[in-house]
């Protein structure tokens, strides 16, 4: 594990630290996979995932010092390679992986105050997980709305599902959501539906309602009652890449 430099003081040193070292570890469990499974060979000794700041990735014994510099990261995740199905075990290390990288950043972060420790928190949790990623869990949890209107669009005709649609299809932007009428689920039970209910809006937090408009953050991917972002449908259909408040602000800063 790389040793020296100057460790990170201030809570935007420590996410962009946070940031590097998540960005190594999904692309060994992504892009890099094939080489990753190779390098985690169970008759080695106990390894372990390591991201660094500069986005690269390593698989390497522990460190021997004890205590060592940072903490360190699951150990043998080799060993449980061959007696998993691969995308499970890379589920398991994805989750180890998650854990140790908040365990660095709030190891850093120990001498931050209260909101200096809240306000590290919210930079790190308005990513999705390495968990998230790997799984593709983020991905099918955002895009269900649109399939379950899609749906209902094709089983009853309603022109009211016709107003669930993506803004633009040059871009992933700005998304318009509307809840299918009850009498539609009714007719057509959807499995997706208890998983899009969970959607809640980033500003009030209320739930989906039926009819509603919504559009969703290409940054930090939450999703926004129209009314509470002050974004209508006509506007959403010339917004090619949408940033909520927080973001918007957040890139001024």
């Amino acid at each position: 594990m790389e040793g020296g430099g100057i460790p990170p003081r201030t809570v935007e040193e420590v996410f962009r630290d946070f940031s590097g070292r998540r960005a190594g570890m999904l692309k060994a469990l992504t892009e890099d996979v094939e080489d990753f499974y190779r390098k985690c060979d169970p008759e080695k000794e106990n390894l372990c995932l390591y991201g660094y700041p500069d986005a690269t990735w390593e698989v390497d014994l522990p460190a021997e010092e004890v205590p060592p510099e940072l903490p360190e990261p699951a150990l043998g995740i080799n060993f449980a390679r061959d007696g998993m199905e691969r995308k499970d075990w890379l589920s398991l290390v994805a989750v180890h992986s998650d854990a140790w990288l908040l365990a660095v950043s709030f190891y850093y972060g120990a001498r931050f105050d209260k909101n200096e420790r809240k306000r590290l928190f919210h930079l790190i949790n308005d990513l999705p997980t390495v968990f998230d990623m790997v799984t593709g869990k983020k991905q099918v949890k955002e895009m269900k709305p649109i399939n379950s209107s899609a749906n209902s669009k094709k089983t009853t005709g309603n022109k009211n599902a016709t107003s669930s649609q993506k803004i633009s299809g040059k871009v992933r932007a700005a998304h318009v959501e509307t809840k299918p009428p009850k009498q539609q689920k009714e007719e057509e039970p959807d499995e997706d539906d208890d998983d899009a209910g969970e959607t809640v809006c980033g500003i009030c937090a209320g739930p989906y309602g039926a009819n509603e408009f919504w559009i969703g953050c290409d940054v930090c991917e939450k999703w926004f009652h129209g009314k509470c972002v002050k974004i209508t449908p006509a506007r959403a259909e010339h917004i090619k890449q949408y940033k909520c408040p927080t973001c918007s602000k957040r890139a001024r800063t």
